[in-house]
Order: structure tokens, then sequence, then C-alpha cells
């Protein structure tokens, strides 16, 4: 039975990063019961100091906060979920603020033209990245998918990509409004009303892609 752990970068409840997620998991509860679902604003993680030491020790030095518990949780997960809204071309800043302490996964050699990386651990794992963004154009997103694609890559060959970005998505709960109630809203937005109905159908087949998804990386192989 795979293990599923959710990193929420969201800060407002029930905003549409927590419906994409929740579609997710109901997809995956088809075929595991070990699903996690953290939210990243409510742990205590300090900021990594670039000291270094992890390089020497294999491990975060940083102790006293929730690091130690949750790298335990990501190193024992076959699909990591990274879920957040778009703020300023990327992911919140508690979310932010795990992905910087990953550095202690891997030990990292200071070259004359850049940096080697190599993992403590060779990962088999499946990342996910479920993002919502107010702004029409999904490539508002591509820092966060560029960041993920070196991940991925730096921490083993055989890891996986899966990416679902859901756009225009400015109010809450905005994803799963009716085309009526998009239609209501878009010119309170100064958008036109007709592209509610387009993305009435755009966001179904999101949040079909969600639960898709969930059931797909959680099914045995």
């Amino acid at each position: 039975m795979k293990k599923v752990l959710i990193l929420d970068g969201s800060t407002r409840k029930m905003g549409n990063t927590s419906i994409l997620i929740q579609h997710f998991t109901k997809g995956a509860e088809k075929n595991t019961t070990q699903i996690e679902h953290v939210l990243a604003k409510n742990l205590d993680i300090k900021y990594c100091n670039g000291c270094l030491r992890c390089n020497l020790i294999k491990r975060c030095s940083i102790r006293g906060d929730d690091w130690e518990e949750l790298s335990q949780k990501i190193n024992e997960a076959d699909v990591l979920v990274f879920a957040s809204p778009i703020y300023f071309h990327y992911v919140t800043a508690p979310l932010k603020n795990i992905i910087d302490r990953f550095r202690s996964f891997v030990h990292v050699q200071i070259t004359e033209t850049g940096l080697i990386h190599t993992p403590w651990k060779n990962w088999n794992k499946d990342f996910v990245l479920l993002l919502s963004m107010g702004s029409s154009d999904d490539s508002d997103a591509q820092p966060v998918i560029d960041l993920f694609e070196y991940m991925k890559d730096v921490l083993g060959d055989n890891n996986r990509l899966h990416v679902i970005k859901g756009t225009r998505l400015a109010v809450i709960k905005q994803v799963q409004k009716t085309e009526d109630e998009l239609k209501e809203l878009y010119p309170k937005l100064r958008l036109n009303e007709k592209l509610a109905e387009d993305d009435f159908k755009k966001n179904q087949k999101i949040l079909k892609k969600c639960y898709e998804l969930g059931e797909a990386l959680t099914a045995k192989e």
C-alpha cells in the first residue's frame, strides 16, 4: 500500500488549492489509507541557514523544530504532493521554507563551474504539483515547475513529476463554481462573462484530473 504525503502551502481555509487536494485525495483513497495531509503554515520549520553541516552529518543540523519528524515522513513517502497557490510566480512562503530544507537530502560539492549534487539516497518517488493561480496564463507557474524538474532529477534518476495547474482562479472556491456563478462573478473581476462556459468545463476537467491522478499513482504495480 503506497504512502502519500501532501505538503499543503495554502494560507486560506477551503481555497482552490484545498479543493484540488480534496479531489486528489479522494482518488488516492480508492487504493490506500496511508495518506497524510500536512498544512505547511502550521508547522514549526526553521529557516535553512546554509551552514553546510548536512554535507558532513548527512542530515539537517538544525534541531528543535518539526523538520526531523517531517523529513522522516518525506523519506518514507512513495508519493509527495506539493500543493500551493501561486503568489508572485512562486509557492507560498510556508511551503518554500520546507523546500529549502530539502538541501539536507543531498551532498553538495562546489566546483569551479558550478555545483554537483549527490543524494544521500536515490529516491524513486512520484512528485506531484497541484497549483492554483489567479492568472489566466499558466506560465506564471513556470518558475515552480522548473525548480521541481530540477529537484526530482537531483534526488534520483527514477523520480517522476506530475503537474496540474488551475488558472483564472482568483476567488475562494472558484474552481468548483457553476457556470452561472462564474457568469455572475466575472464582471466583478472585469472579465468577460463569455469566458464562464469554457472555464466551467476547464475547471471540471482539472478536478477530474486530480482525482484520476490520485487514483493512478496509488494503484498497485
